[in-house]
């Protein structure tokens, strides 16, 4: 039933389940039993996700003799990996503007792996049937505000230099033709770089082809220690340990067994809602046809997109970090920025009175200051890591998986020669000073959002120095 007429968007929230729209499949897989006592293996992977899954079937790929032990503390996709958006992108650089920012000398070479990176995932889903609904559909970048419009062109004109011709610039005409909002001005379609999928089902995908190649999957199996053991490594479980060779770790935002790691990612915490299914007259007042991902342009953005079977999944905007960190259920949920979407929804889609949210849901982004990936190895290149993906993981953490397994055979390879791999970005700093300047942050970009996009003092000073804050 539609809310009463004339009432608030926020009675669209009023059924709306506080869990994972994607996570409430029926065909959601059986956790496997939890390690008890002892085991040995060549690789163990630490962490259920898209990191930990890739990381532990591209090495049985290389070798498949190469004995290989996963371990995840929950339940395969729980965290990340199963409560995104499903916006599967190409791009290892969280965007054309920040790896130019970055590492202009190599971006058209990262824009290429990034690529050959989105066809493997691709392939992947066809070689190993996974059903997770994949639609290499692109996405749209939009101009809300007269200043983006020029951001926009400019940010076409960049990707034509650089030789990327899968990029279009989109009038607002051409823009409302593919999809229709009085608050949309212009865009730019990036056509073959982003695919649409369900998030859970790739990773239940990704599971199921780690067990066919033999893959030992632990489920419900905290890693609670990390140690030197011989020429090798322990890592100690609730109830024994693994003794491997090489350790790669995929925990994310989590905080990482090797220490040293941590103060490089501040685990932020994101939000999204899902709509009911849309009648054949709610599809027709909007179009969106092409089913491409969207996102408009401020610093506070949204991110949406269209289901398989067309809902609409609306996020992001707010970027909450508590004091001191950490990742806890309790801060999964914020009503607040649950009503500041459902808001932000009708005024995007007013011809969508009416319909109803049936999901609420948040969850951590390993976020860190060059918002894209950094690497490492520790323990005398015994261990490696892959972490900061910003928000951007579902396609990177499986360049990022292909990173670690190069770095432990030790063999130099295109990826690990890059400046993005060799390098990390500067650690945020200590509390306090981390909650006040990520508060100081978030208070500028408000501001430059509702001030045509005039970044303050504060802001270049950061963008100077290399220390930023996005979701």
């Amino acid at each position: 039933m539609p809310y009463p007429s004339g009432a608030s968007p926020v009675h669209a929230l009023a059924d709306a389940e506080p869990t994972p729209f994607w996570l409430t499949d029926p065909a959601r897989p059986v956790a496997e039993p939890a390690l008890v006592g002892d085991e040995t293996c060549d690789l163990l992977v630490v962490g259920g996700g898209y990191s930990g899954l890739w990381t532990a079937l591209i090495a049985k790929e290389r070798d498949p003799q190469r004995d290989v032990v996963l371990i995840e503390g929950a339940e395969i996709g729980w965290a990340a990996s199963g409560r995104n958006g499903g916006f599967c992108a190409a791009s290892l650089t969280h965007g054309i503007g920040n790896g130019l920012a970055r590492w202009p000398g190599e971006l058209p070479k990262l824009e290429e792996l990034g690529i050959k990176n989105l066809d493997a995932i691709e392939h992947a889903v066809a070689r190993y049937n996974i059903d997770c609904d994949f639609e290499r559909t692109g996405e749209i970048d939009i101009a809300t505000e007269p200043y983006q419009v020029a951001e926009l062109k400019e940010a076409a004109e960049e990707a034509a230099q650089l030789g990327l011709d899968r990029h279009r610039f989109l009038d607002q005409d051409e823009l409302r033709a593919e999809v229709d909002s009085p608050t949309f001005r212009a865009g730019l379609w990036d056509r073959d770089g982003v695919a649409m999928l369900n998030p859970a089902k790739l990773a239940w995908g990704l599971k199921q082809a780690c067990l066919g190649y033999g893959v030992r999957i632990y489920e419900r199996t905290r890693a609670t220690g990390l140690a030197s053991e011989g020429m090798g490594m322990a890592v100690r479980t609730p109830y024994g340990r693994i003794f491997a060779r090489h350790v790669a770790l995929g925990t994310n935002a989590f905080p990482s067994l090797v220490k040293r790691v941590r103060p490089y990612i501040v685990p932020v915490y994101d939000h999204a809602l899902m709509t009911e299914q849309l009648s054949d007259e709610q599809l027709a007042a909007i179009g969106w046809k092409n089913r491409q991902g969207l996102s408009d342009s401020n610093n506070h953005f949204h991110y949406f997109r269209i289901t398989a079977d067309n809902r609409i999944l609306w996020g992001g905007y707010d970027i909450v970090y508590r004091y001191g960190g950490g990742v806890r259920a309790e801060f999964d949920h914020h009503p607040a920025t649950y009503e500041k979407l459902a808001r932000h929804f009708f005024r995007c889609f007013p011809q969508l009175e009416g319909l109803r949210f049936t999901h609420a849901w948040g969850g951590a982004i390993d976020t860190c200051a060059r918002f894209s990936a950094f690497f490492g190895t520790a323990h005398a290149g015994r261990v490696a890591y892959a972490a900061g993906y910003t928000g951007l993981g579902v396609g990177a953490t499986r360049f990022g998986a292909e990173v670690m397994l190069d770095l432990l055979s030790g063999e130099r390879t295109e990826r690990t020669e890059l400046e993005m791999v060799r390098t990390k970005p500067l650690p945020f700093p200590p509390e306090p000073l981390r909650w006040a300047g990520i508060g100081i942050t978030q208070w500028s970009m408000t501001r430059a959002d509702t001030h045509g996009g005039r970044r303050n003092l504060w802001l270049k000073a950061m963008d100077k120095v290399g220390l930023g804050f996005d979701s």
